[in-house]
């Protein structure tokens, strides 16, 4: 998943994602792998890597009424969100 942190929300979003969403995103069955924040350049400013035990549990999730209220959540944060669905591989990946 990729995003930009909303203008003047910086403290709140933290505040978010590390009492609200990380939790939420784990009791869902997902586990957070990878976040990275870009400081130079014309890119999405985070960029986070959830890991599901496979793509059914993936899809299952991500269509999830707990998901979507998650999701609602961050967008209330976040702008320019985007997110795929992509085989996990080992190293760095986009």
């Amino acid at each position: 998943m990729t995003w930009d942190i909303a203008p003047e929300r910086d403290q709140e979003y933290f505040e978010f994602v590390i009492g609200e969403f990380v939790p939420g995103v784990q009791r869902l069955g997902l586990q957070p792998a990878e976040a990275w924040a870009t400081i130079y350049g014309s890119y999405p400013q985070i960029q986070v890597g959830l890991l599901a035990s496979d793509l059914p549990q993936a899809r299952r999730i991500l269509a999830s009424a707990d998901w979507a209220l998650l999701q609602e959540r961050l967008f209330g944060y976040v702008k320019n969100y985007s997110y795929k669905i992509v085989p996990v591989r080992g190293g760095f990946q986009f």
